[in-house]
C-alpha cells in the first residue's frame, strides 16, 4: 500500500523539495552531482559519444560504474542511449535538452572549483 502524503507535501513535491526525505529530487541530485555524473554530463556537452569514447574521456571510471551512471542519467531523462544492431555492439550517448541544461549548471560549478583550486587546496593545508 502506498503511503499517503499531505496535500501540502504533494504541492511541494510538484516543484521539488530537496530538503524533504520523500522528495524524488534527492535521487536526481545524487545522480547529477556524483563524481561520475558530473564528468559524464560535461563530457557529453559538446556532442554524442560512444561508450568507449566516454570511458576514455572520463579517465578512471570503471566500465561497470560508467554503465550504471549512464543508466541512472538516462532514467532521469538527461541523456539518450542509441544502440545499433551491429557486431561488435555500437552504442552512442547524447544529452537531452534537460541534460544540456544540467551539464551547463554543473560545468559552472566545475569551472569555479578549477579556478579556485589553489585557494581551496590552501584551505585544506591551513
Amino acid at each position: 500500500m502506498l503511503k499517503q502524503t499531505s496535500p501540502r507535501l504533494a504541492d511541494r513535491m510538484a516543484r521539488g523539495d530537496v530538503f524533504s526525505t520523500e522528495c524524488p529530487s534527492r535521487e536526481v541530485l545524487k545522480h547529477i552531482t556524483s563524481t561520475w555524473g558530473v564528468l559524464i554530463l560535461i563530457a557529453l556537452r559538446p556532442g554524442t559519444l560512444r561508450f568507449s569514447e566516454l570511458r576514455r574521456t572520463v579517465n578512471g571510471v570503471s566500465e561497470r560504474m560508467l554503465a550504471q551512471t549512464l543508466q541512472q542519467l538516462e532514467g532521469d531523462g538527461l541523456l539518450t542511449r542509441r544502440s545499433y544492431p551491429v557486431v561488435p555492439p555500437h552504442v552512442e550517448y547524447s544529452l537531452t535538452p534537460l541534460g544540456q541544461e544540467a551539464a551547463g549548471q554543473v560545468e559552472t560549478l566545475v569551472d569555479w572549483i578549477q579556478d579556485r583550486l589553489p585557494a581551496l587546496i590552501g584551505q585544506r593545508k591551513a
